[in-house]
């Protein structure tokens, strides 16, 4: 039954843009031209020799209906995968199966997220909600050298629409499930001839949906309240000049992650007879509450130099705060206790079940993030493109741990300071191929120190490091509709320093750079009289030093680690089809193939001792993770979309729209186990609606997870068979419209 929704799902196609869905003659009917900025400059991404993938239009606004947040992007590119332990703030996001697993506050990303080319370190300034954009473009592979440090595995740079002459707006309004309602509206337009502005704004907003079986509290966890907003202002006072002064922030009350105890295994993947959607049994954590809230800001300024030469100034600060409480063993009770549960199915009396309770508060204290970037760039036209530039990183912030068994909190700060200078070059040897190659030299300094659950200071850390970061591409125009290929690149992530475990009366741990040199072979082309758009490209990196984060075994520590290597290999697909001038499909494949190398690597297994562990043990019980994949790496990624236009009258249009991600096996830590994974995960989404005089306004019925599938996402391991899982369906409808 579940493959016939599936099928008729996909089979209902998706609308097309209003410019093709018009009555045009099929002849002319064609896939409009997509421009990127993957290089800091616009280009046809037919012409940007790496692999990228771009989200705009429907197909992004759609993955955000039913107040989805930052993380309804895994799968619904090739190789980009994200997921989080944190609720809607902290999230994890995975390119080509690199990525960091840690679940701290303070932990360090391969894949640096991106908002209008101001970069947001902190797992919290991650989670701002987006809102307002012009488009998404993902970038695979290393970005070390236009966009720095700490981008060894890619990029999700986020475009937000910018304001204009022309006076104009929009809204966006939804109502679905579970009390479900979403707000998104923008305005914007000239005020002098010299002088125009755009205020945006969005809200969502989720009733308490899951019930809390131990209190016999209906509705007690579950929902959220969020705004954010966004003010900019555009001073064109010349040609040669202009300043865009952009003030952002949000606001969120919510519930944290929910995890349910022992609803994993014994000795298999998936759900078992414990897990209840809809409920949970808690004694502690006070409900999961979470919160937090940001301000920040930025200054834009482009300056006309002589020589056809521009200069850009980006200075930018962001300000947040967060807090996040949850009940961790995801159940009531205790082995050592009266009453204890849910245990595992097939359970015997005596065995381990919730070995301990665990509550754990965890917030961020005044994070100040402080970025400067000078970029002097020539005109895109000349056949000589050059860019040069330098950047300073400084970023502050304390985080505060309570486990609620200590005499006191724990807060250990964090001091980041980084600079760079840069190069960048593109050079059109002939009509037919173009050279780009780069190069930046990094500067990376940071710093911990604190007081440990006792009160007492711990002993502060510090670790340093300086790097080279190159790439060097070359792209060939076989034809007009056919381009090739090849991009060399390397980047490095800075050495960590992990504090977590100092709450826990451990000493913090500390992780050495890692570096990626990469390899990529690819081709863009644009067959059928541009009715088809089909990209792909085939890489293989290596990563010495490869940083990983042994979380969880006994003592429920988080353990950064140097692994000697790690490798990755495999494909990205993107293709587009125009198949008639009313239906359109995408469709997006990539498998990787990642181990860890290094067979002197060990690591504590689950610490509850209930879990399967499939790796070979070494004399101290420890698991020998020579070969295993890497955390959260799917093998494979796949999506489609699909949308059909049907017209109506003069000016109308009914429309169907529906998007499929599918995940293959994903392993959750760094041994592996049979509990500890899934495989075969999908979602899907639909949109059925009427759109009138080419998209001015529209209504629309829509669902998100409209099959109602019950993924497991990701697990903890040190107490019980504790889980987490998705987010449920939400049917609603929605209503959007221009001015």
């Amino acid at each position: 039954m579940r493959n016939a929704t599936l099928a008729a799902a996909i089979a209902m196609a998706l609308p097309l843009p209003a410019a093709i869905a018009q009555d045009a003659p099929a002849s002319t009917a064609a896939l409009g031209e997509i421009i990127v900025t993957a290089q800091r400059r616009s280009e046809n991404i037919q012409d940007v020799p790496l692999s990228v993938s771009p989200l705009q239009g429907e197909r992004l606004a759609a993955m955000f209906e039913g107040g989805g947040d930052i993380q309804v992007l895994a799968a619904r590119v090739p190789s980009l995968y994200a997921e989080s332990s944190n609720g809607r703030l902290a999230p994890r996001f995975y390119i080509r199966g690199l990525g960091n697993s840690d679940f701290d506050l303070a932990a360090s990303q391969p894949v640096s997220i991106i908002v209008d080319e101001v970069v947001l370190e902190n797992v919290i300034l991650k989670s701002f909600p987006m809102f307002d954009l012009e488009r998404v473009e993902v970038l695979r592979g290393p970005q070390g050298t236009l966009f720095g440090r700490n981008t060894p595995a890619g990029i999700v740079k986020f475009d937000t629409r910018k304001p204009t002459q022309e006076f104009g707006g929009d809204v966006a309004l939804s109502y679905g499930e579970l009390g479900s309602m979403s707000f998104e509206g923008a305005v914007g337009g000239g005020i002098s001839d010299t002088v125009s502005f755009r205020l945006s704004a969005l809200y969502h907003e989720r009733d308490d949906w899951i019930d809390n079986d131990f209190t016999g509290e209906n509705d007690a966890l579950g929902g959220f309240d969020e705004y954010a907003y966004r003010a900019q202002l555009l001073i064109e006072p010349s040609d040669n000049f202009s300043a865009l002064l952009n003030i952002h922030g949000r606001d969120i009350d919510g519930t944290a992650s929910i995890f349910r105890a022992n609803v994993l295994g014994p000795g298999s993947d998936g759900f078992n007879s414990n897990y209840d959607r809809d409920s949970v049994t808690y004694d502690g954590g006070d409900g999961n509450p979470q919160s937090a809230e940001g301000l920040g800001g930025s200054i834009r300024l482009d300056i006309g130099l002589a020589n056809d030469v521009t200069l850009t100034s980006i200075t930018a600060y962001e300000n947040t705060e967060s807090s996040s409480r949850g009940d961790i063993d995801g159940g009531f009770g205790a082995d050592f206790l009266p009453a204890v549960g849910p245990c595992p199915p097939g359970s015997q009396p005596g065995d381990p079940c919730i070995p301990f309770p665990s509550d754990t508060l965890d917030g961020i204290d005044n994070l100040d993030q402080v970025t400067q970037e000078f970029r002097f760039a020539s005109q895109a036209s000349d056949r000589l493109f050059w860019q040069a530039g330098a950047y300073y990183f400084d970023s502050e912030f304390s985080v505060t741990t309570n486990p609620f068994f200590t005499p006191v909190p724990t807060t250990v700060v964090h001091e980041n300071t980084a600079w760079a200078v840069f190069g960048h070059v593109s050079y059109d040897v002939s009509d037919a191929f173009t050279l780009t190659g780069g190069l930046r030299y990094t500067d990376d300094d940071k710093d911990l120190y604190g007081s440990g659950p006792t009160g007492a200071p711990i002993a502060p850390v510090s670790v340093s490091d300086e790097q080279i970061s190159w790439d060097v591409s070359g792209l060939f125009e076989v034809n007009e509709d056919f381009n090739v290929y090849a991009r060399l690149a390397n980047g490095f992530r800075a050495p960590t320093i992990q504090g977590r475990d100092v709450a826990f009366f451990g000493a913090p741990s500390v992780a050495d750079s890692e570096t990626i040199n990469s390899i990529e072979f690819g081709f863009k082309s644009q067959l059928a009289d541009d009715r088809i758009r089909l990209n792909a490209a085939v890489f293989y990196y290596e990563v010495d030093d490869l940083q990983l984060s042994a979380i969880g075994g006994g003592g429920n520590f988080v353990q950064l680690v140097n692994a000697d290597k790690g490798t990755g290999m495999g494909l990205d697909l993107d293709g587009e089809f125009l198949i008639t001038e009313r239906f359109m499909m995408t469709l997006g494949f990539s498998y990787t193939d990642t181990e860890i190398d290094d067979n002197t690597l060990v690591v504590p297994p689950c610490g509850s001792g209930l879990c399967t562990v499939l790796d070979p043990l070494d004399v101290n019980g420890r698991a020998i993770i020579d070969g295993n994949s890497f955390v959260q790496a799917p093998e494979y990624v796949a999506t489609v979309t699909a949308r059909y236009g049907l017209p109506i009258g003069t000016n109308g249009e009914l429309f169907f729209f529906t998007d499929w991600a599918f995940q293959g096996e994903t392993q959750f830590f760094i041994y592996e186990s049979e509990e500890f994974y899934s495989d075969g995960n999908f979602e899907g989404g639909a949109r059925i609606g009427y759109a009138h005089d080419g998209g001015k306004w529209e209504v629309a019925l829509f669902g998100r997870n409209i099959t109602d599938e019950e993924n497991v996402k990701g697990a903890i391991d040190f107490n019980n068979l504790t889980g987490f899982d998705n987010e449920p369906r939400i049917v609603g409808v929605s209503f959007r419209a221009r001015f």
